[in-house]
């Protein structure tokens, strides 16, 4: 103890400290006014905190040195408690209003423009609506040539209702460096999971990613995505349907591996024919099921007693003479809604008269 006195004496020698002021006796305080108080000095940034108030101040050197390693000892507590609460965030990425016009979709965009028009979006865009805003964030990256803008990765619906309700978008900004690969890893990944994208729409996404060159071959793409080579392969079929084909259905979206496989197996046998009743059907605005029944038949319409109802040179239903005589006529709902009775009526009339035959 003696050692350690002697020590901060002689640290502290020299020191002067300023006299104390007498006190007032206590009638003179209490007559003398009230001094007025200083004007407030000028703020100043220190790195360390004020003194401590509330505790009596040291009046030796020692004690204002012990006064001055509490404060250190407090301040180097705060900073590791700190250090403990950003340790919880180390790896996050941080989330932000962003203006969805600031927002481009990805060249990897797998949702088509029917995607917009669904019931299942409508409901979506409501829900956004009602709730002020997405609650699960959509992900893009920055755009390091263009400040302030930002390229999609997932979550195209959620940035989609967002544009048209004119709303900022919760947005997971990813600031890491994100190869394109990567990118469209991380997209396709999120759609899976979320059953989110039509066996259409997967299709194109991969077809897309295959001319870019982005992966050398069907092989690369599925063991960069972690999916399997037939789940691949199905998808590409969807996309690789002749346009025509896909004309034919009220909705891309409405295609699935099964039909792909279908149409693709009527076509290796008798591809002539099929086209022929893809023209004949196209515009017909028949169920997924029901059309890929009539393109599949190898008999034809017309050898099944089946004639089509046209006006205006656009099939809008089909008419079928049993062996007995007797005459069925099937109209698509589209038809009975947008054709006038007249119209109509002349239409069954022509292909009535051409099941009789020459008089």
């Amino acid at each position: 103890m003696s050692s350690t006195r002697k020590r901060l004496e002689a640290l502290t020698a020299g020191l002067i400290l300023p006299p104390a002021e007498p006190t007032l006796r206590a009638e003179q305080a209490a007559a003398a006014p009230l001094p007025t108080p200083p004007s407030a000095p000028e703020t100043v940034e220190t790195r360390f905190p004020p003194a401590l108030t509330g505790m009596a101040s040291a009046r030796t050197g020692p004690g204002q040195m012990l006064a001055f390693r509490g404060q250190m000892q407090q301040v180097e507590g705060e900073l590791t408690a700190l250090r403990e609460r950003l340790r919880q965030y180390d790896g996050s990425q941080p989330t932000l209003k962003v203006d969805p016009k600031n927002i481009r979709p990805s060249r990897w965009a797998n949702r088509h423009e029917a995607s917009f028009k669904t019931s299942e979006f409508a409901g979506l865009k409501a829900d956004i609506e009602h709730a002020g805003g997405n609650i699960q964030p959509i992900l893009v990256r920055t755009l390091k040539d263009e400040p302030g803008q930002y390229e999609l990765v997932f979550g195209h619906r959620r940035h989609r209702a967002a544009l048209e309700l004119g709303i900022p978008v919760l947005a997971l900004v990813w600031t890491d460096d994100l190869e394109d690969a990567a990118l469209f890893a991380a997209m396709d990944r999120e759609n899976r999971e979320r059953a989110d994208l039509s066996n259409y729409e997967q299709g194109v996404m991969y077809q897309r990613a295959l001319e870019a060159h982005l992966f050398s071959s069907q092989r690369q793409l599925a063991e960069n995505l972690g999916v399997s080579h037939t789940w691949v392969r199905k998808a590409l079929t969807v996309a690789q349907l002749p346009p025509a084909v896909v004309e034919c259905f009220r909705s891309p979206l409405d295609i699935t591996h099964r039909h792909a496989e279908q149409i693709n197996a009527a076509m290796e046998k008798d591809r002539r024919g099929f086209l022929k009743r893809v023209e004949r059907l196209r515009g017909s605005h028949l169920s997924a099921a029901q059309l890929v029944s009539r393109l599949i038949d190898a008999q034809s319409e017309e050898s099944q007693g089946r004639l089509q109802i046209q006006l205006a040179g656009k099939p809008i239903g089909s008419l079928k003479r049993s062996r007995s005589g007797e005459i069925s006529i099937t109209l698509s709902a589209h038809t009975i809604a947008t054709v006038d009775l007249e119209s109509l009526a002349n239409a069954l009339k022509e292909s009535i008269l051409k099941t009789r035959g020459p008089n």
